[in-house]
């Protein structure tokens, strides 16, 4: 049984694979705070810049960029 009424604007493959690249994104960045340390500049604000970038990027450009659909006037 099917829902004709509702068509998904991916297909199953290219939906798995931008999930696994957007969870790659996140789990870099999640990774690149296993590096955070007071210590130095370097040691501090890199690893966190590199980590708040990279999570922030896995979760804007779905939810932004790629979640809009062309059906804002209905």
């Amino acid at each position: 049984m099917s829902n004709n009424a509702y068509r998904g604007e991916n297909s199953l493959v290219q939906s798995v694979v931008l999930f696994v690249i957007f969870f790659a994104l996140f789990l870099g960045g999640i990774f690149a705070f296993s590096y955070w340390s007071l210590e130095s500049f370097a040691h501090a604000f890199v690893p966190a810049g590199l980590g708040i970038g990279l999570c922030a990027l896995a979760i804007f450009v779905p939810v932004t960029i790629m979640g809009r659909s062309d059906s804002a006037g209905e």
